[in-house]
């Protein structure tokens, strides 16, 4: 992957994590422009680099393919700064991965439950692990599976009954000076 990145500035980078339809790309756009930083969403950089959408690249090459890809996406994107940068839903789940993130920032999990999260990617058939006959189960099984390393994360901010600006009026508030 080239990337140009802003390395110039140098504020501290906030990485969103979570689990897919918490609103990170949504919520990221909204942060960069309160902010002033760069914004980078990691599934579209990924898709831009790869040719392929993140479906195809699950279809042909498999999860753990794609979450190589994440990796070296992360490793890549080390040297900028002053980003806000919204991340695949299971980017900080492989060993390592948080303290990646912790090197060159800070990490705010965006939360909601797996009822909200069926309700928000009902229409979205571009997410390959939501493809399936019982959604719900499998957000359930996957907020299980992750929520000890989602804990993980400098705050956690519950956005079930949040709109996108008081999110970001939440993150501002905890991190004024990033």
């Amino acid at each position: 992957m080239t990337h140009s990145y802003n390395k110039a500035c140098q504020g501290t980078n906030l990485y969103l994590v979570g689990l897919m339809g918490t609103g990170k790309s949504a919520i990221g756009k909204k942060l960069a422009k309160e902010k002033n930083k760069e914004f980078i969403d990691s599934d579209q950089e990924i898709e831009k680099s790869s040719g392929m959408s993140i479906s195809q690249i699950f279809t042909k090459y498999g999860e753990s393919h794609f979450r190589k890809l994440e990796r070296k996406f992360i490793i890549d994107v080390q040297s900028a700064r002053n980003c806000v940068i919204a991340c695949g839903g299971g980017l900080c789940i492989p060993e390592g991965m948080m303290d990646l993130l912790k090197k060159t920032g800070k990490v705010v999990c965006l939360w909601a439950s797996p009822e909200t999260l069926v309700d928000r990617t009902k229409v979205d058939d571009s997410r390959p692990l939501l493809n399936v006959a019982n959604p719900l189960l499998v957000l359930r099984n996957l907020l299980s599976e992750r929520e000890m390393k989602y804990r993980e994360a400098d705050i956690i901010i519950e956005t079930d009954h949040l709109s996108p600006d008081e999110v970001v009026r939440e993150i501002v508030k905890h991190f004024p000076a990033d």
